[in-house]
């Protein structure tokens, strides 16, 4: 099966960043894209798998970048899908679940902005289903950090290439930004659709 871009367009809901910072984030986005066929393509030509060694070989490469490219398509899909339309809080389900994890709502957001802040690649608000709640995580690259058995429900980019040529160094207020442009009905719906299952 081919990888296909899903065409995300720039709206006036979208304040977290600005046309030019999302333009330029979704050449990134697709160059996943590309990077996923052709990666694909190799593994079905079955590319020197008699080979592979864990030190190094062809394989080994393409193995290491299968999942980098396959978690960049996937994570920024996630993002580019939870941001913009300024509903400025969850429904009282998804609430009524942070409460049940982090002790409230507020606790949360502390947490998931503290948690954006301290990584270099994504935060994410994922379902953990060996604890049965919601933890945030860390992400410091595509694949570094995922927990095996997660659900992710909300993603943020802090990657540099995310806010970087609209913020420049200020992370932070990209960050507050985005919490303030969060599209919660998205979040809500993944929440009952992969987590409650309905």
């Amino acid at each position: 099966m081919e990888f296909k871009k899903i065409d995300f367009q720039f709206t006036p809901g979208i304040t977290a960043v600005n046309e030019e910072q999302f333009n330029v984030h979704m050449k990134l986005y697709e160059g996943y894209i590309n990077k996923m066929n052709e990666i694909d393509a190799l593994l079905m030509e079955g590319s020197d798998y008699e080979n592979a060694n864990a030190t190094y070989s062809k394989y080994r490469g393409i193995k290491r970048g299968e999942t980098f490219a396959l978690d960049g398509v996937i994570l920024h899909e996630l993002y580019f899908q939870n941001m913009g339309n300024g509903y400025n809080m969850p429904n009282e389900t998804t609430t009524n679940y942070l409460i049940q994890s982090f002790g409230s709502y507020e606790s949360w957001e502390k947490h998931f902005v503290a948690t954006a802040r301290a990584s270099r690649g994504w935060a994410i608000l994922a379902f953990d289903w060996r604890s049965y709640r919601f933890r945030n995580i860390s992400l410091d690259a595509h694949d570094v950090g995922n927990i095996a058995l997660s659900t992710p429900v909300l993603v943020l980019d802090v990657y540099e290439h995310a806010y970087f040529l609209q913020y420049a160094n200020k992370k932070d207020e990209y960050i507050n930004n985005f919490m303030k442009n969060i599209n919660w009905p998205v979040v809500d719906k993944r929440i009952l659709r992969n987590v409650m299952g309905e």
